[in-house]
Formats: C-alpha cells, structure tokens, sequence
C-alpha cells in the first residue's frame, strides 16, 4: 500500500477485542496513515442532541445522523491529509454497514474489511480484566454486546477478511493486518453509485412467483431490501429502462416491456433528492426461470420471495407504501398516480 492511498481500513470486531489497540499499532505500519475514530462522530452527537432524541435510540450508531457524518467526515478527512484512513469500529448490524460503506463507495472510497475475531473465553477474560474509573460500566457493556456479536458472525466472516487474534499480541495483529492491506485482499467490493445532484426518474419491477409473492432484492450499497430496478438514463424509454435493469441485476430477459403500475413523486428530503418513482408489472416467474437468476455479486447480495406482510419488515416505509398500491393496481387493472406515498386526490 503506497504512502497517501485513498482508502479506509475499518477493523471490525466485539466489543473488547482491540481493535483499538490494534489500529494504533498499525499506525506504525502503514506510512502516511490516520487513525479516524467514528465514535468521536458519535460523542460529538451526544453534545449536540437534545435529550427526547437521545433516550429514542439505544446506541448513537441508530442514529442516521452519525451515519451519515461518518461517511462525510471521512471524505472531508482524505481531502485535508494523506491516507489511508484506520477506522476502529464495531459495527454488527449489516444494514448499517451497508449504509456506510455504500456511501463511501459512492464517493470513490475503497473500503477494506478486517474482522478481528477472538474466542469467546479469551474475550471474556480479556473483557474482564478492564480496570479503571468506569471498567465496571465497560465491562457491562462489552458482555452485554456479546450475544449480538454472535448473531452477526455468518455475514461478518462472509464479508470481512477474518483475522484470528485469539492467540496474538497487538503488534503481531497489526502486522498480519498490515500484510493483507498492501494486497488489497480485503477490499470491499461493491459498486459505485455516485448520490444524485438533482431529482432522479427510476424504474423498478415487481416479479412474482406461482403464490403471488413479490421479489425483492438486497443491496450491497445500501440498507433494506429494494425491487429490481434503478436510475432510467438519459433519453432511454422508462419501461425500457425496467427491461435492462432486471437484465443486468438478476439476468433475466423480460420477454415484453412491463405495464405501468404505479407513478410516484418522493419530495426532497435531505440526504434525499427525491424524484419519480415508477414501478411495472414483470409477471410471473415459471420455476425453470428462477435457476436462470444470476446477481452481480459487487451490487447484490441475494435475492427472495415475499408476501405483503414480510415485505413490510424488508422495505423502507416508502417502498413500502409504493408495493400496496402497486398491488392494488395490479388488481384493479390500471395505473395509479401518487405522491409522497399516497394517491392523488
């Protein structure tokens, strides 16, 4: 890794495992890097926040404030002094990091992964020999998070390059992550999908299978579940624009362009820009053509079938919205006009 990389290595991890520690020996490794501690983003929102919004979040990272100050905070960084960036943050909750890492995708900021994993026993002993002012009040807290690390291990070991620092002091962690930061081995790949300037048209479709479950597909770049589809191009015919996007997304040919169900104006809502939102009737999947679904693995992570009432917990309250009446048009046999959500009149 040459000295002024612009890139962030984010090392992941339980809470007590040190990372911490770890990072700012890697400090040492790495000429030209930057410690960028996240949860400094997150003190600051502490400071700032009125109290009512405080106590409606259990940890600042609910916040989608801090998400998206990370993510700024680290570009402003890499624009003032040389990289690359060590960020030293847990982060288990996958949505999260999509929202994180997609935003730094979006502006042309690599991110490499490192999960530093440690058997349980010798983190708990590790957790437990915190002393110090507030090391009851630590100790509590990392135990507390355990069980949650445990649950997000299956998608952390799958997207994170997993280091196994059991048995390691910080120096030898340091070097081995020093190592695989020159390859680049653990870099995230994901696409790059620069935030709109101005309001955007987009084109999803809705895809069904024998039971009338509708598809939905699961970003790498974002956070929630989302319908095929995307940003229609300049001077390409929307429905048209559903065709190639259900092509390049899941590899499936649409034998005809879809019929409109819905058109839909989201109003600006910073970050947000807001827009027209089209969704088209993609039919019915046959069984043989669900073996022909094939993702782009830098853009989607997978892909399933769901009724209305799962849909609800995978989608974003305004894609949401958009599916119901979407259904209801499909039933009714014609399009519907709405805005914010909601029909027109």
């Amino acid at each position: 890794m040459e000295e002024g990389e612009f890139v962030i290595i984010w090392l992941n991890g339980a809470f007590g495992a040190g990372k911490s520690t770890a990072a700012r020996e890697l400090l040492d490794l790495l000429p030209g890097s930057t410690l960028y501690d996240p949860g400094l983003v997150g003190a600051g929102l502490r400071l700032m926040l009125t109290k009512e919004r405080l106590a409606e979040v259990d940890d600042c990272q609910d916040l989608p404030a801090w998400r998206r100050l990370v993510v700024d905070t680290a570009a402003a960084l890499l624009g003032e002094i040389p990289g690359p960036l060590i960020a030293p943050m847990t982060l288990l909750r996958q949505e999260y990091r999509d929202e994180i890492f997609g935003g730094l995708a979006a502006r042309g900021i690599p991110v490499q992964h490192f999960l530093l994993h440690v058997e349980e026993t010798f983190l708990r002993e590790r957790i437990d020999a915190r002393t110090g002012s507030d090391g009851e009040a630590v100790r509590s807290w990392c135990l507390a998070r355990l069980p949650e690390y445990t649950a997000a291990l299956p998608w952390l070991t799958a997207d994170a390059c997993t280091v196994e620092t059991t048995r390691l002091t910080p120096r030898q962690t340091a070097e081995r992550l020093a190592a695989v930061a020159e390859t680049g081995d653990a870099t995230c790949e994901i696409v790059q999908t620069p935030a709109p300037r101005a309001q955007t048209l987009a084109a999803g479709v809705l895809l069904f299978d024998d039971r009338d479950r509708v598809l939905l597909v699961d970003p790498t770049y974002k956070p929630g579940w989302e319908f095929p589809g995307g940003v229609v191009e300049a001077g390409e015919p929307p429905a048209r624009a559903a065709v190639r996007e259900v092509a390049e997304e899941l590899g499936l040919d649409l034998e005809q362009e879809p019929a409109l169900l819905i058109v839909d104006w989201e109003p600006p809502r910073p970050p947000r820009v807001g827009g027209l939102r089209l969704l088209f009737d993609g039919g019915r999947l046959e069984r043989e053509r669900l073996a022909q679904v094939l993702l782009p693995g830098d853009e989607l992570r997978g892909w399933r079938f769901a009724r209305e009432d799962e849909a609800a917990g995978m989608l974003s309250p305004g894609r949401f919205a958009r599916l119901q009446w979407a259904l209801r048009a499909r039933e009714q046999g014609r399009a519907l006009n709405l805005e914010a959500g909601g029909p027109v009149g």
